[in-house]
């Protein structure tokens, strides 16, 4: 078995979990390869570097919290690789594993005591000139202001019909996976993994009337922003990048997904209970 890991380097106790996890898989017999940052950052250059690497590699760890995850799931979404979370960071709906178990929950994984659960992507593109965007999200993909320009115009369509001109800071697309992060923050629903659909949920909206809507996940959305100052950001899992409003965006369900590793028994309406005080 090969065990590849990645993990956000500079969190001061990554190193020392690291450590701990190299040790352990050692002792099993288990071959370990490690992303290109970590096996930099914390010299390990004994170790193969996941972007080199040429065995087959039977899971991915993501050592860190969900922006971590969120990092791993972007680096390994064309190979396959089922992903199990350590959670590192404070709330962990993706990174679920909290490293008091994780000994007990690995055990578990290499005795092949594991389900694994299908994670729905969005696929999001668009052109401006040469330049292009073309990828994935897991969480969401929200349009924000740049810097500090006016309240943007995000004239949103879907499947061809007129939804809404938004005028407001900026809009969350999201999955049911990121439904409880920025969607939530910004007073989004919340659904469970397991369901279909996306939400578009508006960022300080400017009117009254404007509320989060969920539309089915095969439904097409189209967005033309407009801004004071021509430009807009686009935020995809976190990545950010600058753009002109020119760039009109198409956002669809992908025909990729995410594997994640369920180990136990453990359902996302615990989570809720036990993360977020839902129901308490």
């Amino acid at each position: 078995m090969t065990i590849a890991i990645f993990g956000n380097s500079q969190k001061s106790l990554i190193k020392e979990e690291v450590s701990h996890l190299l040790d352990f898989f050692q002792r099993r017999g288990v071959d370990v390869i490690l992303s290109h940052e970590l096996r930099q950052e914390l010299n390990l250059r004994e170790y193969k570097s996941f972007e080199d690497a040429d065995s087959e590699v039977e899971f991915a760890l993501s050592v860190g919290g969900d922006g971590t995850f969120l990092t791993t799931a972007a680096a390994i979404i064309d190979t396959n690789i089922p992903v199990l979370g350590i959670n590192y960071g404070h709330l962990g709906f993706l990174a679920e594993v909290e490293t008091k178990d994780v000994d007990s929950i690995l055990d578990q994984l290499i005795a092949g005591q594991y389900t694994i659960e299908q994670r729905r992507l969005l696929h999001v593109s668009g052109a401006e000139g040469n330049r292009q965007i073309d990828t994935e999200a897991l969480n969401e993909v929200a349009i924000l202001k740049a810097g500090l320009s006016s309240m943007l115009t995000i004239d949103t369509r879907v499947n061809g019909e007129k939804l809404n001109k938004y005028e407001a800071d900026g809009l969350v697309i999201a999955t049911p996976t990121g439904s409880t992060a920025y969607n939530l923050s910004v007073g989004g629903p919340i659904m469970v993994p397991q369901a279909r659909g996306i939400l578009l949920s508006p960022i300080a909206s400017h009117s009254l009337h404007d509320r989060p809507i969920v539309v089915p996940d095969d439904w097409k959305i189209d967005l033309k922003v407009a801004s004071r100052n021509r430009s807009y950001m686009v935020s995809i899992d976190g990545r950010s990048q600058i753009v002109t409003q020119e760039m009109e965006l198409h956002i669809e369900k992908s025909k990729k997904t995410i594997k994640l590793v369920q180990i136990g028994d453990r359902t996302f309406i615990q989570s809720l209970r036990n993360k977020l005080g839902y129901g308490v």
